[in-house]
């Protein structure tokens, strides 16, 4: 048996949805960064310049992707942990956050910053991750009785 096929045997039931949630969650970040380079085509904003200093537009388009990006690693750590424990849970977390992020991008790509709020649900979806997360270390601690049925 392969050391890949070990792994597979220890993940807990389920944690095939996690796996699915971070693979949408590459194609997310496909489709912001694609809107970024046709954008930057549309704009004519070259490489390497990240921001315009006259095209609020752009910016916006550019900071959609930019904000997703920064909050990827904590997204990618709560999914991947949170999942261990209760990995249902955790991807239709993140499955919920990835779609706020859609909707965020949307809101921003109108080129009123304000707008960008209307995705701002998602992050609900990373509360959650966070709450699966901190119950994983619970109970790999062992700091919650074995008899105790809430959230496994």
């Amino acid at each position: 048996m392969g050391a890949a096929s070990k792994i597979l045997t220890i993940l807990p039931e389920g944690y095939g949805y996690v796996i699915f949630t971070a693979v949408d969650s590459v194609f997310v970040n496909m489709w912001l960064a694609r809107n970024v380079g046709k954008a930057r085509k549309e704009f004519k904003i070259d490489y390497p310049k990240m921001y315009s200093d006259d095209n609020d537009k752009f910016n916006c388009i550019q900071r959609a992707h930019q904000n997703t990006l920064e909050l990827y690693p904590q997204f990618l750590a709560l999914l991947f942990i949170g999942g261990l424990h209760l990995p249902k849970i955790t991807a239709a977390a993140g499955a919920f956050y990835l779609v706020g992020r859609i909707v965020y991008a949307q809101g921003y790509y109108t080129g009123d910053p304000k707008k960008r709020t209307r995705g701002m649900f998602g992050m609900l979806g990373m509360l959650v991750m966070l709450g699966t997360t901190l119950c994983t270390a619970f109970h790999q601690l062992d700091w919650v009785p074995k008899d105790h049925k809430f959230f496994g």
